[in-house]
């Protein structure tokens, strides 16, 4: 019988479940939950939805993780890439504000749901090395300056649209005769007081004596407070009056159940968005998790964390949300706050029920200048510029791989600018290996060790050549190997031995098998034996199933050193 802990993980955590974890859970509920509430409704508005959308993202699919999930503090909900993606994707088949927007966005979650369910089941986790982390961090650094670019316009009380950052720029400096100081002045003072509640308040409570936790606690409810004080500015002075944009009326509820459109043509027109969603969306997940994960001695399981993440985006399906995924933020902070188990996420999420339920009557005078500076404070610490100077000093290889996806991302869009990072990302990795790293080795005087001959003093002979291959042999690198050997051979006539040291070979595929065969067959015909040294011991296992042994014109070495032995004379 298998055991249910590996397809539902809580059955583990909750059998040793103790008091003191709930403490820990509980107290990191509160924190995260107070964090959650004003960004929910900042990255639902960012999607293009109703504000009240995020928190609905934000309940089920927490409970639905706490239940599938493998890591202990991962928060899920609406994350801001994801929830731009959502925007670009879905304002391209329904117009923002109306019923089928909100259809189509839940929609596109439960699209997102099925395909990340499916890699689960059919152990896809790997597929996210294909995307290289230097092209992830230049697409979210773009993204994250398109969406603080975005928000421009709220924070100002300008109308400005556009998925792409001439679009964004363009509008704003159009709309900037327009721009209501009152709501400038709102956002303003937002973003200023957000920054100095980072950077800022906790030494200053800690001088005043304030305990740590509790400073921290109050630190980590700043975007709360920003809430509550630009809500009571906007109550109290009557500003909506004079032009400030607010939320209005948010429904008092828990999230509805909702169905997504079985529609093939939305369906069709959302498929690449919606792989692309879930593929940056497990990405980001599973690289948060991991790290925390390593951070207290815990580990994950990748293929796991397909089929929960899943489950989380069809929870959001059926109850009013949009695509969600792991939260950088909201993670690192349920984990600075103590939390134990997944339980902290359960009450997290009734925490932001509770809210649904209670609170919403309180934000009809919240001024969207105040979700906008949210927005803008958040998202602004995911920019890493550093990642240019890292990868021009390193590769330029990767360089030109990060800046492509950067100005893409910037010039063209979002949906643009991952396809373009995930094609560049499998390109450099077949670029890469296609140009194997294949050094020509000599024996080290008084030693057994080969080193490369151009960079080590060491002992050849005339008639040997020995080629170390530093990767495996597959169809796109053999002829880059066969090119190499013909052209060492045209140096040098005198070679009667070729031996292809594979100690770094851990696979031959079977164009890369016939490339060896017809390498083998045009040495012969120079007079020149082919060997092998160091063969691994799966990869000989399947070259002694076919015919290439019995043809090898030279013999297989246990060791290079053997090689030397019986052919440097």
């Amino acid at each position: 019988m298998p055991d249910l802990r590996r397809f539902f993980p809580i059955l583990g955590w909750a059998r040793v479940y103790s008091r003191a974890d709930l403490g820990n859970d509980l107290l990191a509920a509160v924190i995260v939950t107070i964090m959650l509430i004003p960004q929910s409704l900042a990255y639902a508005l960012l999607a293009g939805l109703p504000p009240e959308a995020g928190l609905y993202a934000s309940i089920l699919p927490i409970l639905i993780y706490a239940v599938f999930g493998t890591s202990r503090v991962l928060a899920v909900g609406p994350v801001a890439v994801v929830s731009l993606m959502t925007a670009a994707a879905v304002g391209e088949v329904a117009a923002a504000g109306t019923a089928d927007y909100a259809t189509a966005a839940l929609t596109l979650a439960a699209m997102s749901g099925v395909m990340l369910l499916a890699m689960g089941v059919l152990r896809l986790g790997f597929i996210a090395n294909f995307l290289s982390h230097p092209v992830i961090s230049g697409f979210i650094t773009a993204s994250a300056l398109l969406i603080a670019a975005g928000q421009l316009g709220p924070l100002l009380g300008v109308k400005v649209s556009g998925d792409t950052l001439p679009e964004l720029l363009g509008g704003l400096l159009g709309g900037i005769g327009g721009v209501n100081w009152i709501t400038a002045m709102i956002g303003a003072a937002a973003v200023g007081f957000l920054v100095w509640v980072r950077k800022r308040m906790k030494g200053w409570l800690r001088g005043l004596g304030v305990p740590a936790q509790v400073a921290d606690a109050l630190t980590k409810a700043g975007p709360v407070l920003a809430v509550a004080g630009t809500t009571v500015l906007v109550w109290g002075l009557g500003l909506e009056a004079r032009g400030v944009a607010v939320v209005g009326a948010v429904p008092q509820s828990l999230p509805p159940f909702t169905t997504p459109v079985f529609d093939a043509d939305l369906w069709r027109a959302m498929l690449v968005p919606a792989l692309l969603i879930s593929l940056i969306g497990f990405v980001e997940s599973v690289s948060v998790a991991q790290t925390l994960a390593a951070r207290q001695g815990q580990r994950i399981v990748p293929d796991q964390e397909l089929v929960a993440l899943g489950a989380a985006n069809l929870g959001a399906a059926v109850t009013g949300g949009f695509p969600v995924t792991g939260g950088f933020a909201r993670s690192v902070v349920n984990a600075d706050a103590g939390a134990a188990t997944p339980a902290a996420g359960a009450f997290t999420a009734l925490g932001l029920a509770a809210a649904a339920l209670l609170l919403t009557p309180l934000l009809f005078f919240l001024p969207k200048a105040t979700l906008a500076a949210t927005i803008i404070v958040a998202v602004l610490g995911l920019v890493d510029l550093s990642v240019l100077r890292r990868t021009w000093d390193y590769s330029r290889a990767d360089f030109a791989a990060v800046a492509g996806t950067v100005l893409v991302t910037l010039g063209a869009g979002v949906e643009a600018g991952v396809s373009v990072g995930v094609a560049v990302s499998v390109l450099l990795h077949l670029w890469r290996t296609s140009r194997p790293h294949v050094a020509e080795v000599g024996l080290i005087a008084g030693t057994q060790h080969f080193r490369n001959i151009h960079r080590f003093e060491v002992l050849t002979h005339p008639s040997l050549v020995t080629l170390r291959i530093d990767e495996s042999l597959y169809f796109a690198n053999t002829r880059f190997l066969e090119d190499m050997i013909m052209a060492r051979l045209a140096e040098a006539p005198e070679v009667r031995d070729v031996v292809l040291m594979c100690s770094a070979v851990n696979e031959i595929d079977m164009t890369a098998l016939e490339t060896l065969e017809a390498i083998n067959a045009h040495l012969r015909g120079l007079g020149v034996r082919l060997h092998l040294s160091e063969v691994k011991g799966p990869v000989m296992d399947r070259l002694k199933r076919c015919h290439f042994l019995q043809t090898l014109t030279g013999q297989v070495f246990i060791s290079q050193y053997d090689a030397w032995c019986a052919l440097a004379r």
